[in-house]
């Protein structure tokens, strides 16, 4: 059974020195992997990873609400002339806007522009027809509250890296369009999430790692790889007490409806 890791950053600085066998050991478990964009200065490092294996690994572009900053419009414009571009065919080929968001837990200097610069992601989102991947650390309340606010039948995604608790996670599943991605987080000793889990239907989760953070028990404190994403499965196949073939098929087909 392959699973598919819905976020990660495998084309981060951490993996320069072995790449390769990062990838090798990715591929043994795996049969896709989506990678969020970050910046401006983090594309090129992204699309020379997709171009390594571009039937393994699947680009998105965003900005993330920490790189938002005075100027942030400008940044914005760039890119998305770069999913234009995408849409006509031309360049490289995005399948997901992301990663984006709120975030309340490093600085709130610029939390109002991190909303402006998601509302303009979320227009993008419906417009370009593709999903929203969420970051929304300290922030999940403000964060449904926008994307119910401009819910409609071309705005679906994930809410990434999730980290609340039982009424927030029933509140996405009643968005019906998003999922909640799972990663690491769920094998910790004090996570409270295997307890918030059981409440929530696996129809609504997606695996993923963040590579190259948030790794799973027993690489806490290490760096973090995609290959990892199969620790998350049998973590959540304990939680459901079920298999790895179930949490495969389950999480795989809800990735799949979300980015098609």
């Amino acid at each position: 059974m392959k699973f598919i890791d819905t976020h990660s950053h495998l084309y981060a600085k951490e993996f320069d020195a072995d790449i390769e066998n990062v990838i090798s050991r990715a591929k043994a478990v795996l049969s896709a992997v989506y990678l969020p964009n970050i910046d401006l200065a983090s594309i090129p490092m992204m699309e020379n990873l997709a171009a390594k294996s571009p039937d393994f690994f699947f680009q998105m572009m965003g900005l993330h609400p920490c790189s938002v900053e005075n100027g942030f419009e400008k940044t914005l414009q760039q890119m998305e002339e770069m999913l234009i571009r995408s849409q006509k065919g031309e360049g490289s080929r995005y399948y997901g806007i992301g990663e984006t968001g709120l975030d309340l837990y490093w600085d709130t200097t610029y939390f109002e522009q991190q909303k402006e610069a998601l509302q303009i992601q979320i227009d993008w989102a419906k417009k370009y027809k593709l999903p929203i991947i969420l970051h929304a650390r300290n922030a999940i309340d403000e964060t449904i509250e926008l994307i119910a606010k401009n819910l409609d039948e071309n705005l679906k995604g994930i809410f990434h890296c999730y980290d609340g608790n039982v009424e927030q996670a029933k509140q996405i599943a009643e968005l019906k369009t998003f999922k909640i991605g799972i990663g690491g987080v769920v094998t910790y000793k004090k996570s409270t999430l295997p307890e918030v889990l059981e409440s929530v239907d696996l129809q609504h989760l997606v695996l993923e790692t963040d590579s190259p953070y948030l790794p799973p028990t027993p690489f806490r404190g290490k760096r973090n790889e995609s290959a990892y994403t199969r620790l998350i499965a049998e973590k959540l196949a304990e939680i459901y007490d079920t298999n790895l073939q179930k949490i495969g098929e389950m999480t795989n087909r809800n990735a799949m409806e979300v980015f098609g």
